[in-house]
């Protein structure tokens, strides 16, 4: 028990521990869908690697060698993004007490909008002519994150 009074001031850990948790969600149900319904990944990050990349300057190789520069680099993104929000929960949550409903919202509304906005500033997307289907396919991964980190953060820290 000494343990947990000690782990439990570092909420910035804590945070980012959630967060994982959550990203493991996200990417499960993310595959298990694109399993059942046998799509293909979205194309999307690979793009924005390429875009940012050419934007910085970043040189990519040959044409073989960018495409797995641009994979290797697009999977990057989600995972910061993940446990960058993480973070921010448990930032967050050490100071307000939420009730869960609140906190898996606004987990996966943090979440959904770290993943969206930089895909719509990149002109990639544009979420206001997505069909229903588009929208339900990324609300569902980003409320596992949501459910997943908040319950981890709640069971970590008590």
């Amino acid at each position: 028990m000494a343990r947990l009074t000690t782990v439990s001031r570092k909420p910035l850990q804590l945070g980012l521990i959630a967060g994982a948790v959550g990203t493991v969600a996200l990417n499960v149900v993310t595959y298990a869908d694109m399993a059942i319904r046998a799509r293909p990944p979205s194309s999307m990050p690979v793009e924005a690697a390429g875009k940012l990349a050419e934007k910085i300057g970043m040189p990519l190789g040959n044409e073989e060698n960018s495409t797995h520069h641009k994979k290797g680099l697009g999977a990057l993104p989600g995972f910061v993004t993940g446990l960058g929000t993480g973070a921010a929960y448990g930032l967050l949550r050490s100071r307000k007490d939420l009730p869960l409903p609140v906190a898996v919202l606004g987990s996966s509304v943090a979440a959904m909008a770290g993943s969206g906005v930089p895909m719509t500033a990149l002109g990639l997307t544009d979420p206001r002519k997505w069909p229903a289907s588009s929208w339900a396919m990324d609300i569902v991964p980003h409320l596992a994150y949501g459910a997943a980190a908040a319950a981890a953060y709640e069971v970590i820290t008590r």
